[in-house]
């Protein structure tokens, strides 16, 4: 597997706004964020989506854990957030490396189909 972004910013080759980590995991800032709360949890070791990560449970137990520390850092926790995967290109998965968006601090839309689809 060739490098992805996100193996370049675990190897800090690339900055990024890190907003917390762990031995197995690292929450930072997206670069397009699309809640006024928008952090991707990505595990240090490269899966290429949450179906292949559904085979280690504790790396994906990892990557959860990590999505609720950054929603209490990030003061979301009680207000609520969504933790997404996207798999897949129709799922809108653009970086083959498995990454949790953590989504928060305001109300957000529903799911599926834009308005009017």
């Amino acid at each position: 597997m060739s490098e992805t972004l996100f193996e370049r910013i675990i190897a800090r080759e690339i900055p990024a706004d890190i907003v917390h980590e762990t031995d197995t995991t690292l929450a930072f800032r997206d670069i397009n964020p699309q809640a006024k709360v928008h952090v991707l949890v990505v595990p240090k070791k490269r899966f290429r989506n949450v179906a292949e990560l559904a085979e280690e449970p504790q790396l994906l137990a990892d990557v959860l854990s990590t999505a609720r520390k950054v929603a209490e850092l990030e003061g979301i926790a009680d207000s609520g957030y969504r933790v997404v995967f996207n798999t897949g290109d129709d799922a809108g998965q653009t970086v083959f490396h498995v990454h949790a968006h953590v989504l928060g601090g305001e109300q957000l839309g529903l799911f599926g189909r834009p308005t009017g689809n």
